[in-house]
């Protein structure tokens, strides 16, 4: 029999039986993949499609294999989108195994040199499902990337949309526990994956913003209390990360309890980041409320209300004397003889009342850095004060 009369005789039987291979094949499915016997009926169904698809083209093939070369690849057409996210591409590759397996069982039985045509056409499938499965994996990044540019755009200023939490969702985003906001410099060559990786090596999750030569990083615990065991846990993160970041100043904002309270973390981040130069010897890095005096004289409102609320107004409230103590011991350089002369009482009554103001708000005075802090605190203090005697 001439060759060409032979292969259209061999195409006649294939098509033939395509119906009685699509049936064996879904019930081999059925028979040897658990995923696909779990599955909703209009997924199995879609996953038939794929498979009766597979047959009828490989028939196809079979008849011009160079002529078309498009056929293996036009299998997958027939699924619909939402069927790359039902099965994995390990999965994809169990289901061409059990279809090829079928086909060459029975063609093999009427026609030996079928076995080669159908090891070639399995593999230009098994090369076409990893195509499909690369080009869904990298528009999905493309897509993910430009969603957490506008998350932590949305975090960044304060915009609190009813679509924030459905996107920081579709991100992945794990952390359960308490966030906080990083600022730092970018570097050259970005190793976004890199920080992500060792970030998420140290029980936390992430979400990366690039904005200009500005790296933000929204750190979050997975659950509460994994990298927080105390109160300078996001503060060692923050260390670790450091040699990933460029260099320059590193600001971390502080601890909010969810991640819908982010942007005031970020808020007082990036106000510390952009007085950070101010202080000559800042630490690498460093705490957002350790500027808060920078911060309030560049007029950052929440810095001088934070100065306010923590020094001033508890002294005020707990001793006037304290106060009175405080102001005197900062005015005179820091001199408790002078003080002391001042107030009319022994230096050691002095050094006395400066402990206590420590134990109460927290600040020592004797230190520069402290008493620096602590003047700015009282000269907006007063000025509070003065301006509430005026509204009255």
């Amino acid at each position: 029999m001439p060759v060409a009369t032979a292969k259209q005789a061999t195409l006649d039987w294939l098509k033939s039986i395509s119906g009685e291979l699509a049936t064996t094949t879904l019930n081999r499915l059925d028979e040897l993949l658990p995923w696909y016997r779990d599955m909703p009926a209009s997924r199995r169904a879609s996953v038939g499609l794929v498979a009766q698809a597979g047959i009828s083209s490989f028939v196809a093939w079979y008849r011009d294999p160079k002529s078309q070369p498009w056929v293996a690849a036009d299998v997958f057409s027939t699924a619909p989108r939402e069927l790359l996210r039902s099965i994995s591409l390990q999965e994809t590759l169990q289901l061409i195994r059990v279809v090829v397996q079928v086909v060459e069982d029975r063609v093999v039985e009427h026609d030996e040199t079928l076995r080669e045509a159908v090891l070639l056409y399995s593999r230009e499938i098994a090369f076409s499902a990893a195509d499909v499965y690369a080009k869904a994996a990298e528009a999905r990044g493309l897509w993910d990337a430009r969603l957490e540019v506008l998350v932590v755009d949305s975090i960044l200023s304060g915009e609190n949309e009813e679509e924030l939490a459905s996107r920081i969702a579709a991100l992945g985003w794990r952390a359960r526990g308490s966030v906080a906001v990083l600022v730092g410099s970018t570097t050259e060559a970005v190793e976004v994956e890199a920080i992500r990786r060792l970030v998420r090596r140290n029980a936390a999750d992430i979400l990366i913003g690039i904005h200009g030569n500005r790296l933000i990083a929204v750190l979050g615990n997975i659950e509460p209390g994994q990298i927080n065991d105390s109160s300078n846990g996001f503060m060692k993160l923050a260390t670790v990360l450091e040699p990933l970041f460029g260099a320059g100043a590193m600001v971390l904002g502080p601890e909010v309890a969810t991640i819908d309270d982010a942007h005031r973390s970020s808020k007082a981040a990036l106000a510390g980041f952009a007085v950070v130069r101010a202080w000559a010897k800042a630490p690498r890095p460093i705490a957002a409320d350790d500027l808060l005096a920078e911060r309030a004289l560049a007029g950052d409102m929440l810095a001088k209300s934070t100065l306010i609320q923590r020094i001033y107004r508890p002294l005020a409230e707990h001793s006037p004397e304290l106060l009175e103590t405080l102001g005197s011991y900062l005015e005179s350089g820091r001199s408790l003889e002078s003080t002391a002369r001042e107030l009319f009482v022994h230096p050691n009554t002095v050094r006395y009342r400066l402990k206590r103001i420590s134990e109460i708000i927290g600040w020592d005075a004797t230190g520069a850095r402290e008493a620096f802090i602590l003047q700015v605190a009282m000269v907006l203090g007063s000025m509070s004060e003065t301006d509430s005697r005026k509204r009255r």
